[in-house]
Order: structure tokens, then sequence, then C-alpha cells
């Protein structure tokens, strides 16, 4: 018995597009037909990737999947601007049903100041709301008015920060809700924004590749501003100058992703390295022996005030993706203050990990 036919698409960062119509028949994946605008040598080796596929259980892995394209296609064959993986991707994004970036529209909020403890707060109403279908997928800048430095959800207060220099320069410490290390906030010194987005958008995906999928948009608004940057596994952005920003994720039960990065824009590096405790380890794996040396300031490379970099991202983001202009409501903010005042603000949370 032949299911409807399916169809599933994926662009490998820094290559080509891949995509792959398909059908079920029997339980068993049918009349592959894998496309894209990649280059492969020779012409028959579409044809030995498409048999590979033929035959295969629908719930095969993406490694199962590339195995066997690899034990299909004749030695002398050349992939170029893909890789198997990439096709088993594709295929893992046609059965499961993937959205691709064109099915969304996003809703975007510019950078509004307010209590950067609201914005951590937001972080966890906004990915509520999407998840319940109370808004669509939302992409989001943050922007504050006061100094503040945020944890990941599993880290040590006491091995990330030096709680004594924080109090005397004013700075508090909050917990997100996202994993990875730690944001060092202060007044217009970083760029800061929050992606809202379907499971669906990222199925069959990794958590690594998950990252440079959804960062992929940044790295052309960088290169527009004059930053040539890359992706860093597992989820660091830098340039040949130095590290530039990091992501962080988290996923709700119904596979809604929460997305964030935050990237350096004119940080006092000396500042940061009195309230932050970075380890010589955490230095060392970086390949360099200066903190101050590790986050090089987009304020640097550019030469562009922040407000414009705003503006130029957000201008950028537009082009790409379908989008609708939207901001906060009275309810999500009144929300995001009583998590502020009963969670992020309370000292069983922020020293859940002591």
């Amino acid at each position: 018995m032949a299911e409807a036919a399916l169809r599933g698409e994926y662009k490998v960062r820094g290559g080509k597009l891949v995509a792959v119509d398909l059908e079920i028949v029997d339980g068993r994946l049918a009349r592959v037909h894998v496309s894209g605008d990649f280059f492969l040598e020779p012409d028959d080796a579409l044809d030995e990737i498409n048999a590979a596929l033929e035959g295969q259980p629908p719930n095969a892995s993406v490694a199962d999947l590339a195995a066997a394209i690899r034990a299909r296609l004749s030695p002398d064959a050349r992939l170029i601007g893909f890789d198997p993986e990439a096709v088993g991707i594709a295929v893992r994004r046609a059965v499961r049903g993937a959205l691709g970036w064109n099915d969304l529209t996003f809703e975007v909020m510019g950078p509004k100041v307010m209590d950067p403890t609201l914005h951590v707060a937001l972080d966890q109403v906004i990915p509520d709301e999407v998840s319940q279908g109370v808004r669509g997928p939302v992409f989001r800048f943050w922007d504050w008015d006061r100094p503040l430095v945020v944890i990941g959800s599993f880290q040590s207060v006491r091995n990330e920060v030096d709680e004594a220099n924080a109090r005397k320069y004013g700075i508090k410490v909050v917990r997100r809700i996202t994993g990875g290390g730690a944001m060092f906030m202060e007044q217009g010194n970083c760029i800061t924004y929050s992606m809202v987005v379907p499971g669906s958008l990222v199925e069959g995906l990794s958590y690594e590749q998950s990252y440079a999928y959804l960062d992929d948009w940044v790295l052309g608004a960088l290169a527009e501003v004059g930053v040539n940057a890359t992706y860093k596994p597992l989820n660091d952005i830098a340039s040949d100058k130095g590290k530039i920003g990091g992501a962080a994720q988290r996923r709700l039960v119904d596979g809604t992703v929460l997305h964030h990065v935050t990237m350096s824009y004119d940080i006092d590096a000396d500042k940061m390295m009195e309230v932050l405790r970075i380890g010589r380890e955490k230095l060392s794996d970086k390949g360099t022996k200066s903190a101050n040396k590790r986050v090089d300031p987009m304020r640097s490379q550019t030469g562009l005030p922040r407000d414009e970099i705003f503006t130029r991202f957000l201008a950028y983001f537009k082009n790409r993706y379908n989008c609708v202009d939207s901001d906060y409501t009275p309810e999500e903010m009144a929300r995001a203050q009583q998590l502020v005042d009963t969670k992020f603000n309370t000292p069983e949370w922020t020293y859940r990990v002591p």
C-alpha cells in the first residue's frame, strides 16, 4: 500500500540544497528521487544514490542511510557541495514531514529596552505560547538598561561568577532556562536575539546540526556588515579575529525549539575577567592564553554603531524569511514580570546549582 508522495529538503551549511522526493510502499522507501543544486560526478552516481535508498525502512537513521549510500557508490564518485549525511537528513525530513523556512512566517520584534531579567523570563513565556499555538514562530532582539550576568541552566554560580566583584560593579546574576555558558551583559555591549520555532523545522538534524542550521542567517548578516564569520561546533560563532558569540537551546516537550545567541559588540574584557571565572582549561580548549583575546567585539570589526547593526540584521532577516512586525502583549509582559518575581529573582532558582 503506497502513501502520498513525500518531499524533504536540507540546505548544507556552506554548501548546496539537497531535495528528496519519495513514497512509502509496503513499509519501505520507494520511488526515491534525489535532486538539488549540488555537483556530482559521474552523472550515473545519482542513480546509485537513488538505488541505495530504495527499499530502506522509513525509520532508518541518517547514519544508516548514509552508510547505504556509501556502500552503493562507485569508488570514483565525487560529491561536491553535499555528502551522504545530507541526503540522509533530507530523507528523514521527508518521512517526518519537516517544515522548511518558507513554510514559516515569523513574528518579529525589534530591540526593546527593558530590565534584562524580563528578557530572560520572556524566553520562557514566548516558547510556551508558540507551543500552545497562541503565537507563530518568533524572532526577537533583546535590549536592556542595566548590567547582568546570565548563567546557563546547569552552571554553578560559585564556579562561574566572582560574586564579590559582581556586587562591586552592581551586576546581578540570573540563571536562564537554556544550557551553555555565561553571558556578560552591560548596556550597549552585546547583540542578543531569540528565535522560537516548531521542532519540525529541525527534524532530522542532530543538536549540533540544528545550532548551525538556525544560525545560518546570521553568518550572512555578519558578512554584510564586514565580519567573516563561521560556526564552530557545538555553539560558537567565530571570525578570523576571534570569537564573536555563542548560542544556546532548549526544546519543549512538544519539540518547540527556543534558540538564542549573544554576540559581543563592545565588551569591557577586563571587567568581564573580574566578574566571570573563566578557567584555564576552558581557555586552553579555545586555543588561547587570555580571555581578553577570546572575544572580539563587532564594533572593532565593523566600525558601525550598535543601533545600525540591529537595523541591518533585522533587514537581512526580513529579506530572507517571511515576517510580520509584532510586539509584546500586556499579558506576556505581566507573565514575564510574575516569573521574574517568583522564579528568576529568587535564590532557590539562581542557586539551584550552587
